[in-house]
């Protein structure tokens, strides 16, 4: 738990990610999440509903360390533009943020809070939606190939040789994080809104899904930079949806 602690935020021990780290990721998620709710739904006390939200974004950045929002800018930098495989790869590990990379976060943070401004605080929602996000990152990492060898992300492999030449990161099923994340997210949820919340979380994984399956199809797999974009993604839609008018 340390290390996927280390990992998803700034706290902990300096440690790199193992492949066992990725079992915690979805504990790990609930944890942030219900920390970010937690402080949205002070915050909700003291201002009004949009102060609120910003309050509860930066939150969220901080507690993150701005990685999965950096990962996410380096995969729409890859992924969106058309480009050769190899090019999309270079320009996913090239430190400076591209229009692309621009564009899709500042689209995202306005989603965001805008989601967040436009509904009442609900901890328990933010914390089964990410933890149902580094789900998603658990279960994408122990699914498809791994398309950068090197990477960061490489850790979380059995054999960090591993490439998009058919082998799959799998030191063990996904079978495991999939299980707990789900089960976890969705206690969340129905405690936290009922089927409202259900009916977000969903929408959060077919979303984090589509990231991967866009990954898989234009890099032919995915890299540390797309479990951040999944993760952010997913997050988003999740939120959207919580937001919507029933």
């Amino acid at each position: 738990m340390r290390k996927a602690l280390a990992f998803l935020t700034p706290f902990g021990e300096p440690t790199g990610p193992t492949p066992g780290a990725l079992a915690w990721f979805p504990p790990v998620g609930a944890m942030i999440g219900f920390a970010v709710g937690g402080i949205w739904w002070l915050a909700d006390k003291a201002w009004p509903a949009a102060a609120a939200a910003a309050v509860a974004l930066a939150s969220d950045v901080a507690l993150t360390g701005y990685l999965h929002l950096d990962g996410l800018a380096d995969a729409a930098d890859g992924i969106l533009p058309p480009l050769e495989p190899d090019r999309r790869l270079a320009a996913m590990a090239d430190p400076a943020v591209g229009a692309f990379g621009i564009v899709t976060v500042g689209v995202v943070l306005l989603l965001r809070f805008g989601a967040l401004a436009s509904t009442r605080s609900a901890p328990l929602v933010v914390a089964s939606l990410w933890c149902g996000s580094r789900t998603a990152m658990a279960v994408i990492a122990r699914s498809l190939p791994y398309a950068r060898p090197g990477g960061l992300a490489a850790a979380f492999l059995e054999d960090p040789g591993a490439t998009n030449e058919g082998t799959l990161p799998a030191q063990r099923s996904p079978v495991v994080p999939a299980l707990v994340g789900v089960v976890l997210s969705v206690c969340l949820a129905l405690a936290g809104r009922g089927l409202h919340a259900l009916t977000a979380l969903g929408a959060e994984f077919l979303a984090a899904g589509a990231v991967a399956l866009l990954s898989r199809r234009r890099i032919g797999g995915f890299t540390g930079d797309v479990l951040g974009a999944a993760g952010v993604i997913g997050e988003t839609v999740g939120l959207l949806v919580l937001a919507a008018r029933w």
